[in-house]
């Protein structure tokens, strides 16, 4: 028992690192943001689809029938959510698009008490505020020159929609979880279908080597593999080491944007992000 909690452990770890490694690649694939978002939709249903039948593992169709209306936003929100995350990247630093997108467990905690009647506590309100007053640090704090503005808003934006996901799935309890994202795969893929044809196209044609193989990457594995991974290892584990681990996405990404590409943060930047990141792990960590 030790043993698969201890390997769950560590296969959930993995996947929160190469979740965090995804804005480095995606920068190298030059697609539209919404073009990348549907190639990584279609990717990732067709590898997890594959991982299901070769598993054998069947889904019981009338209670995906009866949630098929939260299936279709969730997964038409996880696309946008794509899209608006994949710009934040192209706009700003890796670290400041992240760290705003990290927003999202804190707009969660906020709306929840109106859509689920849960009364926040003095500990709720008090890590709001003060993720609240990260975020203001970060997009008050110097180093906005050029798009980096326009990328924080982006990553916003992208903590809305993930956000939304997020409230939808509490919603959705007739559908296991690689089951569910399966579907809200191919869900965002129809959504993003006719969105890309009419806002430029396919332009699989113009791609090099190098963005074939970022594209292969982003959508075959960091979508499909390490969702399948995420799902796996998450059934074994508590809520509690679950939401500790999951902060080895941003960090990681934010270790990647500094150290290896050298992108910088200001003081300010850097205060407000430790608090985004320290006050919503409290939260976190004390709700589960």
């Amino acid at each position: 028992m030790r043993e698969t909690r201890s390997a769950a452990k560590g296969m959930y770890a993995a996947s929160m690192v190469i979740f965090g490694t995804l804005g480095l690649f995606t920068r190298h694939i030059p697609v539209s943001s919404g073009e990348l978002a549907l190639y990584r939709a279609v990717l990732a249903f067709l590898l997890v689809g594959l991982f299901l039948a070769v598993s054998r593992q069947k889904l019981d169709w009338k209670d995906a029938k009866r949630e098929i209306g939260l299936l279709l936003v969730s997964g038409a929100a996880m696309g946008v959510n794509w899209i608006l995350l994949f710009e934040a990247y192209r706009y700003t630093t890796i670290s400041l698009a992240t760290l705003s997108y990290y927003f999202a467990p804190v707009l969660v905690t906020a709306v929840s008490p109106f859509l689920f009647h849960e009364r926040p506590g003095r500990r709720q309100i008090f890590c709001f505020v003060m993720s609240t007053a990260g975020l203001v640090l970060i997009v008050g704090s110097g180093g906005l020159e050029g798009g980096s503005a326009a990328g924080i808003f982006f990553g916003l934006c992208a903590a809305v929609f993930y956000a939304s996901v997020i409230l939808l799935n509490k919603r959705i309890r007739g559908v296991p979880g690689l089951f569910r994202t399966l579907l809200q795969f191919l869900a965002a893929a129809l959504v993003l279908l006719p969105y890309v044809l009419c806002t430029g196209g396919i332009r699989l044609g113009e791609m090099d080597g190098t963005g074939w193989a970022c594209l292969l990457l982003v959508g075959l594995f960091h979508t499909g593999v390490t969702y399948c991974m995420y799902f796996s290892s998450l059934k074994e584990l508590t809520g509690q080491e679950a939401s500790i681990l999951s902060y080895l996405d941003p960090l990681t990404a934010v270790f990647i944007s500094v150290a290896l590409l050298g992108e910088s943060m200001s003081p300010g930047q850097v205060l407000g992000g430790a608090l985004i990141l320290g006050f919503t792990f409290w939260n976190e960590r004390k709700s589960s």
